[in-house]
């Protein structure tokens, strides 16, 4: 162990932050060249659970398991022998195959299927001449994916249910916490600190719909052969059959007709959490306001060494759900471009979503997290708030002046009378 090491692993038993952690796994202290995987930062914007679903070895191993119900499919349509299905299905392991080799191969293939039967074949031995019957590599890739994706929306869910059940208690609990209720900053109106809660709960209410909705619209497997049409496995009813066993044997729902370049659900699901993340940030946005010195109504939970002003409580949990809500806006669009997709196998829009997709799904785990421990632990200060709004010595009620002067004066000439 070299120097760095040891203060590194010393530095790691000295705690920073009280919110919870999950244990994480040997990695590397240098080389990172994204925020999501750094040794530094890689716990403020995701969890290591998100990053588990969509690990190399986790998508590697869907691609094995797509393979292997692809030859049990088969098998129950007659497709291929049912002993060939068996074997495959035994002896196919992700956990033996040699990944260095398959690096190597896939940056020659563009695409690591191919590297991937090559090795699985020689598992399976005679059975491997089965093996990827009548499927194409973007069949595999977009299952395997989807895979992923089923994993990932789950996690979603459960992180976006803790958010809200932590957010219904704050609504519940200030529900009578009278604060001044801002537009274009400036006082407006009377409202509540839960009325504001609320109103943040009520878009991941939605969004929690939204997951629910989209799952049998969006999580298709994927099975059409070169150019979507079945054309290897005879006059296409097998096939359909095939695609419809595959999908009932992996979980996910059998499509109308192949999505090799029809991307709406991909994008979807993308844009989906760009959604959360959107109304994460509005929280967050407001959050940060609300918690400076000259507005003083909430704070975060306190966590030791935070900023190097000792009398500071900075932010930090609201910055960085905004920063994952600006990330998740942009790779929305990404999501919106691959579906511009070339005739029927794309020349290169897919490989945004190998991007976007691991990307999103990770931000928007971290900043549910983040947002979850906020709501759990922050500080409302009834008097401050109380202050704020008596602050403009009753002027923020002029609207019920107005309105009660209307039947008298007019509408307009009322308003004009109380116009300060």
């Amino acid at each position: 162990m070299n120097a760095l090491q040891r203060v590194t692993r010393q530095m790691a038993r000295v705690s920073v932050r009280t919110m919870p952690r999950m244990n994480q796994p040997p990695r590397r202290l240098l080389g990172s060249v994204s925020a999501l995987d750094s040794v530094l930062y890689r716990s403020m914007f995701g969890t290591d659970e998100a990053r588990k679903i969509f690990s190399d070895e986790a998508y590697i191993k869907s691609c094995v398991d797509v393979e292997t119900a692809l030859a049990r499919a088969q098998a129950k349509c007659n497709v291929i022998p049912q002993t060939a299905a068996e074997a495959i299905t035994s002896t196919a392991d992700a956990s033996k195959l040699n990944y260095d080799r398959l690096a190597n191969e896939t940056e020659i293939v563009g695409y690591p299927i191919l590297p991937l039967i090559r090795q699985l074949t020689d598992q399976c031995g005679e059975a491997g001449k089965y093996l990827h019957w009548g499927a194409t590599t973007q069949d595999i890739m977009d299952t395997a994916s989807m895979l992923q994706m089923k994993a990932g929306l789950d996690l979603v869910e459960t992180k976006l249910r803790s958010a809200i059940k932590a957010l219904t208690i704050l609504a519940e609990e200030y529900r009578d916490a009278p604060m001044a209720g801002r537009t274009h900053l400036q006082h407006a109106l009377p409202v509540t600190f839960g009325y504001k809660c609320a109103s943040w709960l009520s878009g991941l209410q939605r969004h929690l719909e939204r997951i629910q909705q989209l799952r049998p619209r969006c999580l298709l497997v994927q099975y059409g052969g070169a150019a979507g049409t079945l054309a290897s496995l005879g006059n296409g009813n097998e096939g359909i059959q095939v695609r419809k066993q595959l999908a009932e044997d992996l979980g996910l729902h059998d499509p109308s007709m192949t999505w090799h370049v029809a991307r709406d659900g991909v994008a979807e699901i993308i844009n989906t959490l760009a959604l959360i993340g959107g109304s994460l940030g509005k929280v967050a946005l407001d959050l940060i306001i609300m918690s400076s010195n000259e507005v003083g109504e909430v704070m975060e939970p306190f966590v030791p060494h935070r900023g190097a002003s000792s009398q500071k409580r900075n932010p930090i949990s609201s910055e960085l759900v905004l920063a994952a809500s600006k990330l998740l806006r942009a790779n929305a669009g990404l999501g919106l471009d691959s579906m511009v997709a070339d005739f029927e196998r794309a020349s290169g829009p897919w490989h945004l979503e190998w991007v976007a997709v691991p990307e999103s799904f990770v931000l928007a785990v971290g900043a549910l997290h983040q947002a979850e421990f906020v709501f759990s632990g922050m500080t409302v200060d009834r008097e401050r708030l109380l202050h704020n709004l008596n602050s403009t010595d009753g002027l923020i009620v002029a609207e019920a002046v107005m309105m009660g002067l209307a039947p008298h004066l007019g509408r307009q000439n009322s308003h004009d009378a109380t116009t300060t």
